[in-house]
């Protein structure tokens, strides 16, 4: 039995002394989610699948209790995840005839889709004054670790986080996280990050990620930020925030100014099973240590209903930019992680715009529609054989969305959205893109 897992059995024996406390069951929630999921992708040129295609209904089962009285509070949250396949026959759910998973759900040992998947998990929690512990399962979201939920269920995460909001403005927040368990799968595995994480028995991970930092409000329009994340054995890395709120005219403009600085960690400096993938000639397939260093502005002007924008972002060093990344779909913090690329190689350079507008403005609470453009260009590639594959590449994407939340009636907070994305690039031995997603959900409140 690990650490976490130890300190979790002991926070739920205590809890379950105290479950009668006055609070403890006053304060809980009790929700279920509900998200019917369809995705399709339609790979252009090369060879290969031409088309992927999975539909499935999730339930997202959620219950968040309140704390025991005294100094020291205690409390349990619970997670509940079920994914049911509608359709994902005929070889469309995105394995290449692995036993790992496709896009929405796991794979059996021929590849096909599993009919269902599942998962439990559970959270004990402490809080004194305005400090509080979490062990077991955590959904962290900060500039060094995100969770995604880009699919039928969200990921989770095992491990534990602490939380305090003591000092006026200020709020820190410190973790370690020992095991990841992803958007397709019932199972918790360890960490890794791209380059590293080819399934099989060249596969790198490890079980220790730690995190640090803090938001401060400078001022109630202006918050500064510091992060610092560890993938031990893989990289290090600092990440500064600046985010200002300025009242132009009838309108908001605001300024998200982010860098981050991302150098090996133990083995990734110098044993090539753990490298990155990146612009390392001379090495198979371009991989090498993590060496990055990412600039990003982006700007958005507000204004009755209506939001323009646009932003530019620099990827220096040798190797793309770092997060964990199991290889099964995974998000990060920056500006430029869309519905199908992340554009953030060796050397890339991105520029975007967006705008989208909220119909309440014109009549019609909780439609909302926005589309984002990004181009990035200066891609350099190696090839297996360690020499230049391509010089200066480029690529853009434009992602659409649309999406209706009902307001009132019978059918209250349903909400609906489609999100359709192209990505084209002329980088050698890539497939172009195109992508829908069609999403319909409902919470529904329990307790």
């Amino acid at each position: 039995m690990n650490k976490s897992t130890l300190a979790l059995a002991v926070a739920v024996g205590v809890m379950a002394q105290q479950a009668g406390a006055a609070g403890f069951i006053e304060d809980s929630k009790a929700t279920l989610g509900l998200r019917n999921f369809y995705i399709n992708t339609d790979n252009r040129d090369g060879a290969g699948a031409n088309k992927n295609e999975e539909w499935g209904q999730g339930f997202d089962l959620r219950f968040i209790s309140g704390y025991t009285q005294g100094t020291v509070g205690f409390g349990i949250d619970a997670i509940g995840l079920l994914g049911v396949r509608l359709d994902s026959g005929g070889g469309t759910n995105g394995n290449a005839g692995t036993a790992y998973g496709g896009t929405v759900f796991p794979s059996e040992s021929n590849g096909k889709a599993v009919d269902n998947f599942s998962s439990l998990g559970l959270t004990a929690k402490a809080k004194i004054s305005q400090t509080e512990l979490k062990l077991g399962t955590l959904q962290p979201k900060n500039p060094v670790i995100i969770t995604n939920d880009g699919r039928l269920l969200p990921q989770t995460w095992q491990g534990g986080q602490i939380t305090s909001g003591e000092i006026k403005d200020l709020t820190l927040v410190g973790g370690q996280i020992e095991a990841v368990k992803g958007r397709n799968s019932s199972n918790n595995e360890n960490l890794s990050i791209s380059g590293a994480n080819t399934r099989g028995a060249g596969f790198r991970d490890s079980n220790k990620f730690i995190y640090a930092g803090g938001d401060y409000k400078i001022t109630k329009d202006l918050t500064a930020q510091y992060y610092y994340g560890n993938l031990e054995e893989f990289y290090k890395q600092h990440f500064l925030g600046l985010v200002h709120n300025w009242s132009i005219g009838p309108g908001v403009l605001k300024s998200d100014f982010r860098y981050f600085n991302s150098s090996d960690d133990g083995k990734n400096g110098t044993d090539p099973a753990y490298y990155s993938t990146g612009n390392y000639t001379g090495v198979r397939n371009g991989r090498g240590e993590v060496d990055n260093n990412l600039y990003s502005g982006l700007f958005l002007y507000t204004v009755a209903g209506h939001t323009f924008g646009g932003g530019y972002q620099v990827s220096n060093g040798s190797s793309d930019f770092p997060w964990l990344n199991q290889g099964d779909g995974s998000s990060n913090y920056t500006i430029t992680d869309m519905q199908i690329q992340k554009f953030n190689r060796a050397g890339e350079k991105t520029w975007q715009a967006r705008y989208s507008y909220d119909f309440a403005k014109v009549g019609v609470p909780g439609l909302t529609a926005g589309v984002v453009y990004l181009k990035g260009d200066s891609i350099d590639t190696v090839g297996s054989n360690g020499r230049e594959s391509a010089s200066n590449r480029s690529e853009w994407e434009r992602d659409f969305t649309i999406g209706y939340v009902v307001p009132e009636g019978p059918f209250k907070n349903v909400g609906l959205m489609w999100k359709n994305a192209v990505w084209r690039t002329d980088l050698p031995n890539t497939r172009s893109q195109d992508e829908n997603r069609l999403i319909v959900s409902y919470s529904i409140p329990l307790l």
